[in-house]
């Protein structure tokens, strides 16, 4: 049986900005510059950031995951919650969380409360935790030390999550998706977030990571043609 063709329909708002999108490879001030030449939208779209990566993504040891707090933030703010002792409950609500507790807070996701967008957890509670792991797994919401969301300094990660931490790992092809900011950012901000995010990812290189690491670096919009960047 012949397999059927898949058609992708495109807006007209989009083909009109592929007339004008290139293959070539720029520079990261260049990119960003001809990002903003395409058809604006009604909505602030997200700029990505999407790393092509040399290596093996079945083999653990060269996972990459990590998160970040970029020099301007993405552009969003989010809801955090925090399984906490009773001792930093008041820490984790002062640094922005909208909801802390321990085994009462677990029976509550159980329930299905899921109002948040990031979970932090202390290592103790952990143990609770993790009976949470079919429930958040799936979303991408559990607590992990590679995310900084597991830690004893719950303020601080708080703050920083609520502010718009942004978390990233590798996709079964090896490409990491990132976010570095909004359409409406200023050029400066988003090369400087552009470039922390880089730097973030170059670091990280698996030791067992073998020839090209950084293979291609693509640039784009919610809703626009990608942009090529030089790497």
């Amino acid at each position: 049986m012949a397999q059927a063709t898949v058609v992708i329909k495109r807006s007209k708002r989009y083909k009109k900005a592929a007339e004008n999108a290139t293959e070539s490879l720029l520079s990261l001030e260049d990119g960003i510059a001809k990002l903003k030449t395409f058809a604006p939208t009604k909505f602030d779209q997200t700029v990505e950031l999407t790393f092509s990566l040399g290596i093996d993504a079945k083999q653990a040891d060269q996972a990459v995951r990590s998160s970040v707090s970029l020099p301007h933030g993405i552009g969003k703010s989010k809801r955090v919650i925090a399984f906490v002792p009773e001792h930093l409950k008041i820490a984790a609500l002062n640094g922005g969380a909208v909801k802390t507790g321990g085994q009462d807070l677990v029976a509550e996701v159980e329930a299905g409360f899921m109002d948040f967008d990031v979970a932090i957890a202390t290592p103790d509670m952990m143990r609770f935790v993790s009976r949470l792991g079919r429930v958040l797994g799936p979303k991408g919401l559990m607590p992990s030390p590679k995310d900084g969301t597991v830690t004893t300094d719950v303020a601080t990660a708080v703050r920083e999550n609520t502010a718009g931490k942004t978390g990233f790992r590798n996709d079964a092809g090896g490409n990491v998706h990132t976010i570095i900011g909004k359409m409406s950012f200023a050029n400066e901000k988003l090369a400087e977030n552009a470039k922390a995010m880089i730097a973030t990812i170059q670091k990280m290189k698996p030791q067992t990571s073998k020839g090209t690491y950084l293979k291609r670096l693509i640039l784009k919009g919610s809703m626009t043609p990608a942009v090529y960047l030089n790497v």
